[in-house]
C-alpha cells in the first residue's frame, strides 16, 4: 500500500534510512505540493527515490505505467521513476525528458542507481570511502560527512584556472568526482559501475525534418 505525507511548508525536506542505505532531500515544492514528499516509493515500498529538478513528460510516462497495471499514489513526477525503475530497471533513464538528477534505492537487491540528466545541468558528486559511496547534489554534502576528503586536487585546480571550470568527473578534490552528463552510476557490493546512457548525436547524423523550396 501506498503512504504519501503532507508537506506543512513550501520548502519541504525528507529522509529514508534503511539497512545500509540512506537517502535525504530538500526541494522547493512545485509540482503536487500536498502528496509530492520526498522519499518517494513504489507500492511495495521496496525502492525508494530522491529527485531533484523536473520530468518534463511525466503525465506522458504516467499513463503509459498505468496502463501496465502500476498504481500511483501521488501526482508528483517524481514517482514515474519507481514505476519506470520496476518495468526497465536502470534503462529507465532512456524514456526520461528531463532537468534532473536522482538517486534511487532498491532495497531488494541492496543496489543504488544515480543518474545525472542528459546535458549536466544538475550536478551530482560522489566519492567511495571507507566501504560507502558518498552523493551530493554539491561537495559540501559529502565533507559534512567525511571532512577527511578535503584534499585538493592538482590536476582540478589546473583544469580550473586553465579553463575557467573543472570539467567532468573531476572537481577541486582528489577523492571526490562528478558523474558526467548522460552517465549513471550503479552501487552494489561495495563496487561501483559507471556507464554512458546517452551522448549528442553525431554531426549530420539527421536529416532536416523539413526543407524550404526555392
Amino acid at each position: 500500500m501506498c503512504h504519501t505525507h503532507r508537506a506543512s511548508r513550501a520548502d519541504d525536506e525528507g529522509v529514508y534510512v534503511r539497512g545500509p542505505a540512506g537517502l535525504g532531500m530538500r526541494r522547493l515544492s512545485i509540482i503536487d505540493l500536498s502528496t509530492g514528499h520526498q522519499p518517494i516509493h513504489n507500492e511495495d515500498r521496496s525502492v525508494w527515490v530522491v529527485l531533484n529538478g523536473e520530468i518534463y513528460n511525466y503525465q506522458e510516462l504516467r499513463r503509459t505505467l498505468e496502463d501496465l497495471g502500476h498504481q500511483f499514489c501521488t501526482n508528483t513526477d517524481t514517482e514515474v521513476i519507481v514505476h519506470l525503475y520496476e518495468q526497465y530497471g536502470a534503462d529507465c533513464v532512456n524514456n526520461c525528458a528531463a532537468c534532473s538528477r536522482f538517486a534511487l534505492w532498491n532495497e531488494r537487491a541492496q543496489r543504488l542507481l544515480l543518474a545525472r540528466d542528459r546535458f549536466g545541468k544538475k550536478p551530482l558528486h560522489y566519492a567511495f570511502h571507507n566501504g560507502r559511496l558518498l552523493f551530493g547534489s554539491e561537495i559540501k554534502e559529502i565533507l559534512a560527512v567525511a571532512p577527511d576528503l578535503a584534499d585538493v586536487s592538482p590536476d582540478g585546480v589546473l583544469n580550473f584556472f586553465y579553463f575557467g571550470y573543472v570539467p567532468d568527473p573531476l572537481t577541486a578534490f582528489s577523492a571526490i568526482h562528478k558523474l558526467p552528463p548522460g552517465h549513471l552510476l550503479e552501487f552494489s557490493n561495495g563496487e561501483i559501475q559507471i556507464r554512458q546512457y546517452w551522448d549528442l548525436p553525431p554531426y549530420g547524423g539527421y536529416e532536416p525534418k523539413s526543407k524550404v523550396s526555392a
